[in-house]
């Protein structure tokens, strides 16, 4: 396996350590090695930097996307916290957060507003914006948040500073590749590694991008339900229940001839 070296870091590096010394982690993505897809990435180099917030409580080990997602990238950030002073304090250096992107979380839909767009700039009142290629042309940066929906929520509630940036909402033709490992609270709901290779690839008209995270994903998802690490379906013990069988669940029996 060739060498990773993104520009990803992040902010709480003794959980990183932790995990990393785990025996069976990968030193990259931090997942188990039976979940890897490291030797198959291969950092793209990227116009329009991508940085990634991810809620303290989101690290999760096997299905989350976040540090896949800023591996891909060489120009990329993984910051795990709750808030910050500032962009300039995240990216270190001086920017002007109106020429950055962050993924809206309100309740506006991207085929409510505007059908015919994948990415689609809003106003703070949730309208699309009237001049959509100037509000997309010049970004030189885009923000996404990783973490449940409440999770995510948060940490905008909690940096005051995204107010300024320029909000954009994505309108997928095709539901998450999650499908039912995870359940979205909305049916345009992406994982982060879907909503970066849509949000990168359409606003650097780069289609290669999309299709290369693409697959690490689907790679990923084929890894984790053949390692058995997936959970089982839960038998339901009906006689707890207090009640029978639903008639559809019920073995049928064989009639003997005598019987």
């Amino acid at each position: 396996m060739r060498e990773m070296t993104p520009q990803s870091e992040t902010s709480n590096n003794q959980a990183e350590n932790a995990v990393a010394a785990a025996p069976e982690a990968c030193p990259h993505c931090l997942k188990p090695l039976a979940l890897c897809v490291c030797d198959s990435v291969e950092p793209i180099d990227n116009k329009i930097m991508l940085v990634v917030l991810q809620h303290p409580q989101e690290q999760d080990r096997t299905l989350g996307t976040a540090r896949l997602t800023t591996l891909h990238f060489k120009n990329s950030l993984l910051k795990i916290g709750l808030s910050w002073p500032s962009l300039n304090k995240i990216v270190g250096k001086e920017v002007d957060p109106q020429r950055w992107a962050i993924l809206y979380l309100g309740s506006v839909k991207a085929a409510d507003i505007a059908p015919d767009r994948e990415v689609v700039a809003v106003d703070r009142k949730g309208n699309a914006e009237e001049h959509q290629g100037q509000a997309l042309r010049d970004l030189e940066g885009v923000l996404l948040l990783d973490g449940t929906w409440s999770q995510a929520k948060a940490l905008w509630w909690r940096n005051a500073w995204m107010l300024k940036c320029q909000r954009v909402v994505l309108g997928p033709k095709n539901p998450s590749r999650y499908g039912k490992l995870r359940k979205e609270p909305r049916s345009d709901g992406l994982s982060t590694i879907e909503a970066a290779a849509m949000l990168v690839s359409r606003l650097e008209k780069r289609p290669e991008i999309e299709a290369a995270l693409d697959a690490s994903f689907e790679k990923m998802l084929t890894k984790y339900r053949e390692s058995g690490l997936a959970p089982k379906p839960q038998k339901v013990d009906w006689r707890k229940k207090g009640g029978r069988r639903p008639a559809n669940s019920r073995r049928k029996v064989k009639k003997t001839a005598g019987a």
